[in-house]
């Protein structure tokens, strides 16, 4: 038997993955944003430990792998422009 708990992180997942589309496709998010996010998430997971907000490590690399994953799939589908650098 699964526990509730079990399902909540997939059912948050689920729900923001979907909030980040909607947000693309609305234009609410440009692709240089989404990148941004990306490195966000990389740099917390990398400097974990100095997190001012402390998290599992294991899981903050989870999401930069997750976010990547995201921020890939949401590039090849909505596309746009990447940021300057």
């Amino acid at each position: 038997m699964v526990t509730p708990d079990a399902h909540a992180g997939e059912e948050s997942l689920v729900i923001l993955q979907t909030l980040l589309c909607m947000m693309r496709e609305k234009n609410l998010l440009s692709r240089a944003d989404i990148e941004d996010l990306c490195e966000r998430v990389a740099m917390r997971a990398a400097a974990s430990e100095r997190d001012p907000l402390p998290c599992c490590a294991e899981a903050t690399r989870a999401a930069a792998t997750e976010m990547t994953r995201i921020g890939t799939y949401i590039g090849q589908r909505y596309g746009g422009k990447h940021r300057r650098i």
